[in-house]
């Protein structure tokens, strides 16, 4: 991993050009997270679309100043959404920040077909990187937001865009946990099932560059100690997970929020994986810090791309 912390991640991208475009701007978390952006040396400037007059008011309430920023008027928050890709897509904007606005609104503009955010053959999805207190290493965490109920073929595509996104940060061969109820293969419990087609598709080389093991549940997976209790031995993956595979949407989207909502000394950041575009995708409530880290990670990134090119 080419940074241990948050905190080194903005030193990293500090000083860098970045131009956001955020739709639903009337909304205080996003813009306290801009003001911060701004102050770290992340965002040199962007695009807010929203009602005009209510940005400004929030703006001036969390104290961010508007003069690098150009507001675009709009109450609609799905044209807010189609004119923000739109506005990313031109070049006048170097991605996407979520405001106020409903994450299927955001998608649908996303996915339109003039749009060609989503490469043939890939499907997107959310990609979480936690920071936690009792956890030795960033992890990441997929898919919590898009996904609802995928299939094998679906989860192959879901870990290659996050094992793509962690051998940019550094990870040259991540470790993956497919996350499940329990640690044997059910019958009855079909995640099982799924986490053991993964890992053979790992060993046949047709999920590539990562190594793949489970069925695991949390304890397993985090925990080398708790894997030896529950009799797990030669494996790689427990207590050093570096992508925590979930098995759907239910499951995803509640252990995401559980940890930012309850983690000791949390600190996440969160994209969408497997885009043209460069997305952040937050939940609206996450907090200003956790949206400021999102764009601080889209900022790494995007620069890995230039540097890859």
């Amino acid at each position: 991993m080419k940074f241990k912390s948050f905190e080194e991640l903005l030193g990293l991208v500090r000083g860098r050009s970045n131009r956001i475009v955020v739709p639903g701007a009337n909304n205080a978390e996003v813009l306290t997270a801009c003001r911060l952006g701004v102050e770290n040396g992340i965002i040199s400037g962007g695009i807010l679309i929203g009602p005009k007059a209510q940005v400004r008011e929030m703006a001036a309430g969390v104290g961010l100043k508007l003069d690098i920023f150009e507001l675009v008027d709009m109450s609609d928050y799905a044209e807010m959404c189609n004119t923000a890709v739109d506005l990313v897509k031109a070049g006048k904007g170097d991605f996407l920040v979520k405001g106020l606005v409903d994450t299927k609104y955001y998608m649908k503009a996303i996915l339109r077909k003039e749009v060609g955010a989503v490469p043939e053959g890939r499907v997107l999805s959310h990609f979480v990187l936690f920071e936690l207190a009792n956890y030795h290493k960033l992890f990441a965490l997929t898919d919590a937001a898009i996904m609802i109920n995928p299939t094998v073929e679906q989860k192959v595509k879901i870990a290659e865009n996050a094992v793509e996104i962690m051998r940019a940060l550094g990870v040259e061969k991540p470790k993956v946990s497919v996350v499940c109820p329990v640690e044997k293969v059910n019958p009855k419990i079909p995640s099982t099932l799924d986490a053991e087609a993964l890992v053979k598709l790992n060993r046949d080389g047709v999920l590539k560059n990562c190594l793949v093991e489970g069925p695991y549940d949390v304890y397993i997976s985090f925990s080398k100690e708790l894997a030896a209790e529950k009799g797990i031995k030669g494996a790689e993956v427990p207590g050093e997970t570096d992508i925590a595979l979930m098995p759907d949407l239910d499951a995803g989207n509640l252990v995401y929020k559980a940890l930012s909502y309850f983690g000791a000394g949390m600190k996440a950041a969160t994209v969408l994986a497997g885009s043209n575009l460069a997305v952040i995708l937050p939940s609206r409530t996450d907090s200003p810090v956790t949206k400021l880290h999102s764009i601080a990670l889209a900022c790494f990134l995007k620069d890995a791309a230039k540097a890859a090119v």
